[in-house]
């Protein structure tokens, strides 16, 4: 593998929040260019999650923890509780970490969690060698902007940002339902219907993107690209 590779993590956050976000997750590791994706260890389709996780053995299942920015005293103690809530639903330690809403960046919470990560050995999202690219959203200004989830908006982006190395492209795709409390519904199914769209893998291909997961962290660590530690 040369300097130069351009590795793609697809990761989708949110994993466990409902029985619909579940299924659009596992339908687009199986049919699309989802890699990863995070499990909120308490929410009620939790327990789904894992059991339609174990059955897609090459999907890395990382924990998207939930912290209280505003408790960052008792922060060791939740991520202990989450990471053995982890551990009991899904068999074994998580792949990576991130939290909902990106809390972990706190400066009040980072210091807790990095130290924490470090003690498990798993990396960090935005702390580690791994870039972030988080613009493959559709909501900006609070209004729904379904052209950033489509396929040219996603291709668009990978163009003008996907460097060489490993970058983790952070989504949210699934299907809306009952159990759903989110205000992010409509661009969650855009999300999905991009990433199964059959002209996406061609199209990373002929852009010379190798998809991979943060399982293959260890296999491809001669081309992550930014230094261990930043920010």
């Amino acid at each position: 593998m040369t300097a130069a590779a351009k590795l793609l993590i697809v990761t989708a956050d949110d994993f466990g929040i409902s029985r619909g976000v579940n299924r659009g997750i596992v339908q687009a590791h199986r049919e699309g260019i989802l890699t990863s994706t995070s499990l909120m260890v308490h929410r009620p389709a939790a327990e789904q999650a894992a059991d339609v996780g174990r059955a897609c053995p090459a999907l890395s299942i990382g924990l998207h923890l939930e912290l209280d920015a505003g408790g960052a005293r008792d922060v060791p103690t939740e991520l202990d509780r989450q990471l053995a809530r982890f551990t009991e639903l899904v068999g074994a330690p998580p792949t990576h970490l991130d939290s909902h809403h990106d809390v972990h960046k706190n400066p009040r919470v980072l210091p807790d969690v990095r130290a924490w990560a470090q003690r498990i050995g798993v990396p960090v999202r935005g702390c580690c060698r791994v870039r972030q690219l988080s613009k493959f959203y559709g909501q900006w200004g609070g209004e729904t902007h379904l052209e950033q989830v489509s396929v040219d908006g996603l291709l668009r982006l990978l163009d003008a940002e996907l460097g060489p190395g490993v970058t983790e492209l952070t989504c949210h795709a699934g299907y809306v339902d009952a159990g759903l409390t989110s205000s992010y519904t409509v661009e969650r199914e855009a999300e999905l219907r991009t990433l199964c769209d059959p002209r996406v893998r061609p199209a990373l291909a002929e852009r010379g993107i190798r998809l991979v997961g943060f399982r293959d962290l260890p296999a491809v660590a001669g081309v992550l690209s930014v230094p261990e530690g930043a920010a």
